[in-house]
Formats: C-alpha cells, sequence, structure tokens
C-alpha cells in the first residue's frame, strides 16, 4: 500500500521527458520505497491514541516540513510522532519530486544539456535524510526497549499466576489469603503488555487459576459475594461507557475506545451467577452498534472510492480529448497546457479510487499527461527553425538602426526609422531572453536619434520661450484652482486644463523637466484633495502623465505604454477564458461549488480590470 500511494505523489507535468530524468525521478522513488518498508512496523493501540495531533501536511513548503520534522523529533517521544513523521515524508517527497521536474524542464526548455541539470534544492533531500535517520535511530532504540519491557512484563504476570496458585495451598488467615489474592490481582492490573502473541495464553492461564482460587480457597460467603458486587458495578460502569459511545461524532475514535472498555472488561473478575448474562448482553449490545458503524462507515468509504474512479475518469477523458485537439499556435499550446495544470490541481483534490483499480486509473491519467507534453515539445522543436530567422532578421534590423543613430538628415532619417519599427513589428516571435536583449539594442539606437533631433530642435526654436512661459502661467493657474462643490465637474475641469497644457509646444530642453515636474505636481495635489475612487483618480493620474508625451520627441514612451498594455490586456482575455473554459470540469466534481464561485469572482476581478485598460488604450490613441 505504502508503495502505492507514493507512486500517486510523482508529479504529473510531463514538460521534460528524458532518460537522464527519468532515473533521476527512479532513485528518488526508490529510497522513499526502501524507508518506507523498513519502517512499517505496525504501531499497537496505545501508541495510535498518543499520537501527536494531525496537521495537514501537504500546504507546508519543503523548507517548512524539515523545520517541523526537526521540531517533533527532538521534541517529543518517537513512540507519538510515528504517524505525523511518515505524513511528512509523503509531503516532502511528493512536493520535492514536483520541483525537481518543474526546474528541469525549465532547464531544458531554456536550451540547457538534459545531462547538465544541477538541482538546486538538493540539499534539502540531504536535510530530510538526516533527520530522519536520527528519528530511525530514535525508533529502533524505543522498539528494542518495547520488546525488553514487554519481556519484562511477561515474565512478571506468569510469576503473578504461579503466585495466585500457591494461594490456594496456603494455610494462613482466610483474610490474609484473601487480601494478597487482591494484591496480586492489581498487581495483574497494573503491568504493563506483553508481546501480543503471547497476551492471549497469559489472560486464559490467569483467568484459569483466578477460577480454581475461588473453587478450592474457602472464602467467606460475605466477602466472596461482596468482590463479585464490586466487580458488578465496575462492569456496570463499562456498560454505561459503552453506551455514551454509540453517540460519538467519530466512528474510528469510538471503536478505538470500545478496544481499551474490552480489555478493562477482561481485567474486571467474575460477577453473581444470576446477573452474569444480563450484564453481558448489555455490554455486548452497545458494542455491536459501535461495531455496525464502524462497518457501514467503511462501506461508505468504499462507496467514495467508487465516487472518485468516476471522477478520475472523467478528467482521463478530458485529458485526452486535449492531447486529440492538436493546437497550431503557441498561444493555443499555452492555454491548453493551463487546463491540463488545472486539471492536475483538480485531480490532486480527489481521494482514493477503489485499491484494485487506483493504480490503473493513476497510469492512465499519467500517461494522457506526458503524452500531451510531449506532443507540446515537438511542436516547440517545429518552430525552433522559425525563430531563428527571426533572430537574423532583427539584428539585421539592430545594425541598420545603428548605421543610421548619428544622422543629421532629420527628415528622411525619421522615416527610415518609422520604416524599421514597423518592420520590427512584422517579424515573428525569438527566444524569450534573445527577443528582450535585441529589443534593448533596437530600441537604445531609435531613442538616441530621436534624442539628438529633439536636441537639435529645442536649440533653435525661439517659440519654447514663449511656451515655457505659457506653461508657468498655467501651473499657477492649477495651483490657485478654486474647486466647487461637485468633485466630478471639478476633475472634468481639471483634465481640461491638462488638455490645455498638451496643446502648448515644447519649451527649452534644459526647463523641460522642471516644468513638467511642477505642473504634475500641481495637478497631483489638486487631485489628491478631491474625494474621487480609485478607479476615477487613476484615470485621472495616468491622463496627467501621458499627456506630458505628446510631442514627437516622447512617441516612444507612447510606443512602448501601449504595448504593456495591449500585452496585459490580452493576459487578461486568456484568464478569463481560461476561467470560463475550466467552470465547466470543475461543475463535474462534487463539493465544487466554492471553487466555482471562487473563480467567478478572479472573471469579474478580470473584466474590471480590462475595462480599465481599454480606457488608458483610449487616452493614448488620442493623444497619438
Amino acid at each position: 500500500m505504502e508503495q502505492e500511494n507514493l507512486n500517486e505523489q510523482t508529479p504529473l507535468n510531463g514538460a521534460v521527458d528524458s532518460e537522464a530524468q527519468d532515473s533521476a525521478v527512479e532513485n528518488v522513488t526508490n529510497e522513499v520505497s526502501e524507508s518506507v518498508n523498513e519502517d512499517s512496523e505496525e504501531l499497537s493501540g496505545a501508541e495510535q491514541e498518543n499520537q501527536v495531533g494531525e496537521d495537514d501536511y501537504s500546504k507546508y513548503e519543503l523548507q517548512d516540513l524539515l523545520v517541523k520534522l526537526n521540531q517533533l523529533i527532538n521534541n517529543h517521544p518517537v513512540e507519538t510522532i510515528i504517524n505525523a513523521v511518515e505524513e511528512i515524508k509523503s509531503a516532502f517527497y511528493k512536493q520535492y519530486r514536483n520541483n525537481y521536474q518543474e526546474a528541469r524542464e525549465k532547464f531544458t526548455e531554456q536550451g540547457g544539456a538534459p545531462e547538465n541539470f544541477k538541482f538546486a534544492d538538493e540539499h534539502q533531500e540531504v536535510t530530510f535524510k538526516e533527520l530522519y535517520s536520527q528519528f530511525r535511530d530514535k525508533k529502533a532504540a524505543y522498539n528494542q526497549q518495547l520488546a525488553a519491557e514487554r519481556e519484562a512484563n511477561q515474565n512478571k504476570r506468569l510469576e503473578i499466576i504461579e503466585n495466585i496458585k500457591n494461594l490456594i495451598n496456603n494455610e494462613e488467615s482466610i483474610n490474609k489469603t484473601f487480601q494478597e489474592f487482591h494484591d496480586l490481582q492489581q498487581q495483574w492490573r497494573d503491568c504493563g503488555q506483553a508481546s501480543p502473541n503471547d497476551m492471549k495464553k497469559l489472560w486464559d492461564s490467569y483467568n484459569h487459576v483466578v477460577e480454581q482460587f475461588y473453587d478450592y480457597v474457602k472464602i467467606n460467603r460475605e466477602l466472596r459475594d461482596l468482590d463479585l458486587k464490586e466487580n458488578l458495578k465496575a462492569k456496570t460502569e463499562l456498560c454505561e461507557k459503552a453506551e455514551a459511545l454509540t453517540l460519538e461524532e467519530s466512528v474510528v475514535e469510538a471503536f478505538r475506545s470500545l478496544q481499551a472498555l474490552h480489555d478493562k472488561w477482561r481485567e474486571i473478575g467474575p460477577v453473581p451467577n444470576d446477573q452474569k448474562e444480563e450484564i453481558w448482553d448489555r455490554f455486548k449490545a452497545a458494542t455491536t452498534v459501535i461495531n455496525k458503524k464502524h462497518q457501514d462507515f467503511f462501506e461508505k468509504q468504499k462507496d467514495m472510492q467508487v465516487q472518485n474512479l468516476a471522477q478520475k475518469t472523467a478528467l482521463c477523458e478530458q485529458i485526452e480529448e486535449l492531447i486529440n485537439s492538436n493546437p497550431e499556435k503557441p498561444k493555443d499550446w499555452d492555454e491548453k497546457s493551463e487546463q491540463i495544470l488545472k486539471i492536475q490541481e483538480l485531480w490532486r483534490t480527489i481521494g482514493y479510487a477503489p485499491k484494485k483499480e487506483n493504480s490503473k486509473i493513476y497510469q492512465r491519467f499519467k500517461n494522457g499527461c506526458d503524452l500531451f507534453f510531449a506532443k507540446k515539445r515537438e511542436f516547440y522543436r517545429g518552430i525552433k527553425a522559425e525563430q531563428k530567422s527571426n533572430l537574423q532578421l532583427k539584428m539585421e534590423l539592430c545594425e541598420k538602426a545603428e548605421s543610421l543613430k548619428d544622422s543629421t538628415d532629420w527628415k528622411s532619417t525619421t522615416d527610415a526609422f518609422i520604416n524599421l519599427q514597423k518592420r520590427w513589428k512584422e517579424i515573428g516571435q525569438t527566444s524569450h531572453k534573445q527577443s528582450e536583449q535585441l529589443w534593448t539594442r533596437f530600441r537604445t539606437a531609435c531613442d538616441y536619434f530621436f534624442k539628438a533631433k529633439a536636441a537639435h530642435f529645442s536649440s533653435v526654436d525661439e517659440s519654447e520661450v514663449n511656451n515655457l512661459n505659457l506653461k508657468q502661467e498655467l501651473i499657477e493657474k492649477v495651483k490657485n484652482f478654486e474647486k466647487g462643490d461637485n468633485d466630478k465637474e471639478n476633475l472634468h475641469r481639471l483634465m481640461e486644463l491638462q488638455k490645455e497644457w498638451g496643446s502648448i509646444g515644447h519649451v527649452p530642453l534644459s526647463k523641460k523637466d522642471a516644468v513638467q515636474k511642477a505642473f504634475r505636481e500641481a495637478i497631483d495635489a489638486q487631485f489628491a484633495s478631491m474625494k474621487l475612487d480609485a478607479s476615477e483618480r487613476e484615470k485621472a493620474n495616468f491622463k496627467n502623465k501621458i499627456e506630458s508625451w505628446s510631442n514627437p520627441q516622447s512617441r516612444g514612451k507612447l510606443y512602448s505604454e501601449r504595448n504593456k498594455i495591449v500585452n496585459r490586456m490580452r493576459e487578461l482575455e486568456n484568464e478569463i477564458t481560461l476561467y470560463e473554459n475550466n467552470i465547466g470540469f470543475f461543475s463535474k466534481s462534487a463539493n465544487s461549488e466554492n471553487l466555482i464561485r471562487d473563480i467567478n469572482r478572479k472573471i469579474e476581478r478580470a473584466k474590471g480590470h480590462l475595462a480599465e485598460l481599454r480606457d488608458k488604450l483610449r487616452m493614448l490613441d488620442d493623444i497619438d
């Protein structure tokens, strides 16, 4: 069973598929399996009851799991942390293998050779093994101590049985003999557990000599009757406790407590013969109810596993449908990949299928995921040649832009740069890393030329002095702006002042930054004093910012800002589409109402953000 559970934890993202990875993952699995097999000794009832409280370790990060494991080992008796340690081990290796495969996938997708991959978090596994070795050493010492204690308890119980036998032929006074008998009974109750294999034989011997004692020793009838009544009282209390357990909400806890009551029942001596059957029938009736609930509980567990199998089968069918969709664009592959990852997250929320089918359905699901990502890798291998060609074309445009950046033929060179920028947008994608580097190189050459052009014209344009005076007057006008009672009307009037600012031409280059800063500070101060909602203030601040980019020299900033907004809009549209698609298959899952409600909230937030971006895009287009 342990090995089956470990297989269930295998990461499902099949984005990297190589012999080297398979070997590494297999080594991790073998190590975990060996440690599980060596520590699979079943806990006794007392040990299970004394286990450290349960926690959901699947939500812990790797480092938190290591901290928790170290805390348990050093601050709790080993017999109380066995279950918790095994749960931490399962959660650790499940997360570790997921991180391993994701890191390796990212490494190979960025061009790294699989054999050169080095997992950065490998030290965490080393730390885990060291801590787990400490735990195993402590557990081995505990088991050795427990075995010695059980052997001592067995010898002590045998000695008690022999001492009771000796009382039968004791010629001392009956009161003293009976007191010695009670002392031996108490010693028997106080004696710890022997080996489970020997306990039944010990109990049989003990009950036999007790019966012999009552049969052969001539005990005072009143004394014997008193003892029988005390035993009846004790067994009546056990009946009441057993009947109370029939109302216990936790079926498993009730069953476990019932076993302890049965142990105590065996320890209590005989009751009066006329009440022997009655008290036993009462205790047995409560036992029957609890056992029936326990049996029904596990029957329901079986039914739930059948439902889990149906849900997992549906997820497998969805994976297989995505495999057969054969996307043709990177965007489509990314969308399908997101759907696969969402399905994998949903898979992890579903419990086990029936034992007979669990491994089969998991293998079907894993094979489907692996096949999808194998097809995705094949697709991206096919577009690498195209990206290489695009890289060459963009490098040529960079070289052309760098050859033109020092030109003083302002008109023709400006037209040439505009054509280069258009051609740049028409060329397809390159790899992400190279794309950023090339774009920075290309934009640097463009910015260099346009800054030189702006500096040239700023030195020869006499009207810039007049423009400076107009802008300074407008700054004072904003500072002395008198607001009315209607903040929306005030906002409209301020935005008209912004338009007026944008309509004024260039100022001397040496004054440009200072005067722009003064205007922004004045307009921002007016905005801050008005009771506007966050959305309106954001729009006003954005418009204030881009109004300063209305001159030709700032076209590069407008172009860059527009690209960022358009790219973010595409991302939001993709997110909305993915969320809407996911609602369909999430609705097939039991107890999914909260998840669907959360997705709908995310869709509404994304749509609101998308509307704000559309407003900003219209502002940019108006300036452009």
